[in-house]
């Protein structure tokens, strides 16, 4: 049996599933972005925005767990 190796940004995990934590890590995500730009590291800001997005691009619009791909559908 082969182990997967983890991924560094790995957010299809089984500890996003409850929604309120993909909530508070793109709410988190936000807030360092803001301190980021306020404090002028232009630089950061755009690295945690970008990650930002794209998180909230994972968990809203294509959030689907390994386990739950292999699942039967419910509608044949």
């Amino acid at each position: 049996m082969t182990k997967r190796r983890p991924n560094a940004l790995e957010l299809r995990h089984p500890f996003f599933r409850p929604l309120w934590r993909r909530i508070v890590l793109i709410a988190v995500l936000a807030g360092w972005t803001v301190v980021e730009a306020t404090a002028g590291n232009a630089v950061w800001a755009l690295l945690m925005a970008g990650i930002g997005v794209y998180s909230a691009y994972v968990f809203f619009f294509d959030f689907v767990l390994p386990d739950d791909a292999n699942a039967p559908s419910a509608n044949p």
